[in-house]
Order: C-alpha cells, then sequence, then structure tokens
C-alpha cells in the first residue's frame, strides 16, 4: 500500500483512516432515528476540529475532555481531535465529584465538553476547566460556523498522541493511558484483517467509548473496514438483541461480564433468527462464549489484552476452554522477585495444578513496550509498568506443557494462604461450576493469624438458592481445587460491583470486610 502525503501509511494513523472515507457515500453512523453516511460523518469530524481550535491554548497541552455516553457527538470528537491535532480525554462517567475534578486535573484539560446526561454529574464536581455542552447555542453555533468542507492541512504521524484513556481502576486509582494514533489504527486493521470485517457490515457499539476496548474493537474496526457504526448510548443486556436486528449489526464487540448479562435473559426459540455473524471482545468466559455462539447463532472470538495495549494474545484452534491461547513471541510469564520464567505448569490426573507456587507468575513482554506509550503525568507508574527493562502487565497467569496460557488473576488478587501464593481467577471458576452460581469474585480478605483468607462474592442463578453445607461438600469434592483454595469466607450478592467497563471492582468488596461475608463450613 502506498504511503499518505507525510510518509505515513494511512494505515497507521486515525487521521489517515478518516481522510479515506471523506467521500464515502456508504452509511457510516447509526443511532436511534439518525443516519449519516461515512462521507457525512468524516464532514462532521471536519467542523468539530474547526470548531476546537477556539479552545487551543497559547501555550502547553492541547487536552480536550469528554464525557458522555455514546452519543454522535462522542464520534464526531473522536474524529475532530485526530484531524486538528488534539488530544482527547475520555473521562470516567462513574467519577463523582472530588475524583472527576481530580481527573480532569491531574490531565490538565483546557476545557471539557459534555452531553446533557452528565451536566449535572460535571456541574457538582466543581471543575474549574471551561465546560461546553453539546446541546448549547454555542457549540452548535462554532460548528455550524464550520462545515468542514475542507479537511485541515496538517498530517498525523503514526506515533502523535491522541487520547488519554483511563484504567479501569479495579484496584486503586485509575491512571490515563497515552494512546496514540497508531495503537488505534494498526489495532483496527489488524482486527478488520482478522474477523473479514467488510464495508458490507454493521458494526453495534454498546461498550463505553471512553474505554479502549470500544475504541479499538468497535469504533475503530468501523472505521478502518468502512462498516456501519451502530451506536447505542448505553449498554443493555435487554435491548441487545432488538438492537440487533434493528441496525442489521452482523458485528459486535464486548468486554468483561456482558455475554453473561445478554445470557440471563429470557429465552426465545427464535434468538437464532437475526443478521449477528461475529462477536469480538475480552475476558468472557469459556462457557457463556460457546452458550453465546449456540443461542444466537455467531461466532465469538474472545482474546487476551492488556488496558494500555503491551500485551495480547488470540484463542487458537486447540486452545483449551480455560485458557487464553498460546504465548506469542517474546511474551512470557516470570517470577515476580528473580525475573526468571516460570517452570511450565504441571497437573495432576484429576486437573488440579499441582505447583502453582512455583508455575504462576507475571505475564510480560520482552519485547519491549508494544503499544504501550505510557502514562500521562504519572512517572512512577511508568517506571513500575516497564521495570526490569520489559513491560509488567500487571497480571497473573501459568503456562502449561503445550504453552497455552491461563491466566490467574491480577498482581493485586495474588493470595497467600498457609505460606503458599496462588491466583484468583482458578478459584472463580470452579465456583462456576456450581449450578446454583451465576457469578464469581475471589479476593483476599485478612487472617486472623497470618496471611490471607479466602473470600468469594457471588451471585445466583435467578430462582436458586445456595445452602453453604452443600456447597462446602461441593467445593471438596471438586479434585483440582486443593484445601487452601476454598472459600472461608462467602458474599452473596445480588450484582457484583463492576466498573464502567464490566470488570469487577474487587476494591469495593475488600473495603466492605470480613463483616459482609458469612462462614462457609470447612471439610476435610
Amino acid at each position: 500500500m502506498s504511503p499518505a502525503p507525510g510518509g505515513a501509511d494511512r494505515r497507521s494513523t486515525v487521521d489517515g483512516l478518516l481522510r479515506a472515507r471523506r467521500h464515502d457515500p456508504s452509511a457510516g453512523l447509526l443511532f436511534e432515528e439518525q443516519r449519516w453516511t461515512w462521507a457525512e460523518h468524516v464532514q462532521r469530524c471536519s467542523a468539530y476540529a474547526a470548531a476546537l481550535e477556539e479552545f487551543r491554548p497559547v501555550e502547553g497541552p492541547f487536552h480536550v475532555g469528554v464525557l458522555a455516553d455514546n452519543v454522535p457527538e462522542f464520534s464526531f470528537l473522536i474524529g475532530g481531535a485526530a484531524l486538528s491535532g488534539a488530544i482527547l480525554v475520555a473521562l470516567n462517567d462513574t467519577r463523582r465529584g472530588a475524583a472527576l475534578a481530580r481527573d480532569v486535573r491531574h490531565t490538565d484539560c483546557a476545557v471539557v465538553l459534555v452531553d446533557a446526561a452528565h451536566t449535572q454529574q460535571l456541574a457538582a464536581a466543581g471543575v474549574r476547566a471551561p465546560v461546553i455542552e453539546f446541546e448549547s447555542a454555542d457549540w452548535s453555533r462554532a460548528v455550524a460556523q464550520r462545515p468542514g468542507n475542507g479537511l485541515p492541512e496538517r498530517r498525523a504521524a503514526p506515533d502523535d498522541l491522541l487520547m488519554l484513556v483511563f484504567t479501569s481502576g479495579t484496584s486503586g486509582e485509575p491512571k490515563a493511558v497515552r494512546v496514540t494514533h497508531r495503537k488505534i489504527a494498526e489495532s483496527a486493521c489488524y482486527l478488520v484483517d482478522r474477523c473479514g470485517v467488510s464495508g458490507d457490515d454493521v458494526a453495534y457499539v454498546a461498550m463505553p467509548l471512553f474505554h479502549s476496548n470500544a475504541l479499538i474493537t468497535g469504533w475503530g474496526v468501523a472505521l478502518a473496514s468502512g462498516a456501519a457504526l451502530a451506536l447505542r448510548r448505553r449498554f443493555s443486556a435487554r435491548g441487545f438483541l432488538s438492537d440487533v436486528r434493528r441496525f442489521g449489526a452482523t458485528y459486535a464487540n464486548y468486554v468483561g461480564a456482558p455475554l453473561a448479562y445478554i445470557l440471563a435473559t429470557p429465552q426465545q426459540s427464535c434468538d437464532a433468527d437475526n443478521p449477528l455473524r461475529l462477536v469480538y471482545g475480552n475476558e468472557g468466559r469459556a462457557a457463556d462464549i460457546a452458550a453465546f455462539g449456540r443461542r444466537f447463532g455467531c461466532i465469538v472470538l474472545d482474546g487476551y489484552g492488556s488496558s494500555e495495549g503491551g500485551i495480547a494474545i488470540g484463542r487458537t484452534p486447540g486452545t483449551p476452554p480455560d485458557a487464553l491461547g498460546p504465548l506469542p513471541d517474546g511474551v512470557r510469564v516470570v517470577d515476580r522477585q528473580t525475573g526468571e520464567t516460570c517452570p511450565a505448569a504441571c497437573f495432576g490426573p484429576d486437573g488440579a495444578l499441582l505447583n502453582a507456587d512455583v508455575a504462576v507468575g507475571e505475564l510480560v513482554n520482552t519485547s519491549g513496550p508494544a503499544g504501550f506509550a505510557g502514562y500521562y503525568n504519572d512517572p512512577e507508574a511508568d517506571a513500575a509498568r516497564m521495570g526490569g527493562g520489559y513491560y509488567r502487565s500487571g497480571d497473573l497467569a501459568y503456562v502449561d506443557e503445550a504453552g497455552f496460557c491461563y491466566f490467574a488473576g491480577r498482581t493485586g488478587d495474588w493470595l497467600r494462604v498457609g505460606g503458599e501464593n496462588m491466583g484468583t481467577a482458578p478459584i472463580e471458576r470452579i465456583l462456576l461450576r456450581h449450578p446454583a452460581i451465576a457469578e464469581s469474585a475471589v479476593y483476599a480478605l485478612p487472617a486472623r493469624d497470618v496471611g490471607d483468607q479466602v473470600a468469594a462474592a457471588v451471585v445466583l442463578v435467578p430462582g436458586a438458592r445456595l445452602d453453604l453445607d452443600e456447597l462446602a461438600d461441593f467445593l471438596a469434592a471438586q479434585p483440582d481445587m486443593s484445601r487452601r483454595q476454598r472459600p472461608t469466607r462467602l458474599r452473596i450478592a445480588d450484582a457484583l460491583p463492576r466498573t464502567a467497563s464490566f470488570k469487577t471492582a474487587k476494591r469495593v468488596l475488600i473495603e466492605a470486610g470480613e463483616a459482609a461475608t458469612i462462614a462457609v463450613p470447612s471439610r476435610g
């Protein structure tokens, strides 16, 4: 492919991908009852780029905050930032008050644009930066005065900064990840090629656009392929199938628990009568992936990807159900203290992991930072992430003899029970085998003597009941669960605390402490 003007391949910049769509008459953006072609979408992005120039500071970074649902203005603003050279700061709408004000201040926002649904939230936070409502007369006039017929002469380079996207904050304060044009454009183009998405598809995006999953696997895939982008304000499990049929969606993305939420809706005999052919995402459970494909008549591809972009692992044919996939070149599981590669996992005849104390380690990329461009205004976090000269994912894993990698939890999820280190993810997978348990989250609570006690929060299948003695017997009968892995404290919840990107916020469970749990009888 010939390079675009300026020497950058258009597949390496969001700017280049947008310019490739400037004359595209096909469907580009679908939202509720509104429709734009790709040409109209790019024209709108160009008008946003011109309107943003009013707020460019004389000196310092040109950072533009956005706090909004998945509305068309969010999409226009991403494109406007890409064309203008502004840095878009994607603010997380689960943050409130001082926490939200801190995020705006930490990322040096020169202005914040907001939709009607979040205006009061932003006002209550006492944000000092100027705030502009998308629906305001001032913004509408600024955009209308700049029709965007001509695109800016400025061209982006692949490593130019495009966005700041906050981490989920599952275990602490969220960090602002530096997202370059290259990260979104090249990752999206890779997925387009891998998944065979084209201009004939309709990409349904209900995951929040302030998270990297939706930006790359949803918005970016639509832009790179020319598929129509169908936006929903907020994810709805009950609204999913009707949206798929209404928009004619053939592709969708997810992260975390949405597959389980959709599967929990009442099943109908006609569920498979829909246009959906492919769903791509991260962190889906093996059972949910299989059940979703059967029920809705589509293919579900699940992969592992760290929020910062330093490691990606995809499932291949032959990958065991609970595994992430084979380790890519340069990616290893290492001992967190020594940096040495951990030995392969050894399993007993019953499937139990026999050497978790040495096989479980941190997932790292020894080839370098890959897509990780660092955090904004956080040198300590940068140093920790790149400690030892390689990218540290912060995730625990182990690898079997065949080279398949298994997720074992976050480094913050590490449990130490009776002098033995263990991850939470294998325990969570075993709990989900119980017919009454729909969701599980395992976390550490301080033991009364030394180390940790294993605590579990569970959500039950609708209408199910859980008998503690029966649960204790069930866990004792699991051949691949050691006595030390068995939860001793249990919390039965209506729902697990989630971040806006549908990851479990375990810090909320930990902060609730032992008082929020009940004792599980011991066996053996």
